[in-house]
C-alpha cells in the first residue's frame, strides 16, 4: 500500500509571504523559521518538516 502524501496547507494572496512553521503549529514542534517561494507553480515544501504549502486562488501581480 502506498503512502498518501499529506495535505498541503491552504494560503491565500493577502497570507503572502508563506514562512514555516506557520501560526498553526503547536510551539513544540517548531523549527527556524524559513520563508518558501511559492512564485514559480504556486506551491513549495518546507526544507525542515516537509509542511507543503499550496497558493489557492490568484496570486498577486508584481512584486515588491
Amino acid at each position: 500500500m502506498a503512502a498518501t502524501p499529506a495535505a498541503a496547507v491552504a494560503v491565500r494572496a493577502e497570507d503572502l509571504p508563506v514562512f514555516c512553521p506557520n501560526p498553526a503549529m503547536p510551539l513544540w514542534s517548531s523549527h527556524a523559521r524559513v520563508y518558501l517561494d511559492v512564485d514559480a507553480n504556486g506551491e513549495a515544501r518546507c526544507p525542515y518538516c516537509g509542511t507543503r504549502y499550496r497558493v489557492e486562488g490568484a496570486k498577486p501581480a508584481g512584486g515588491h
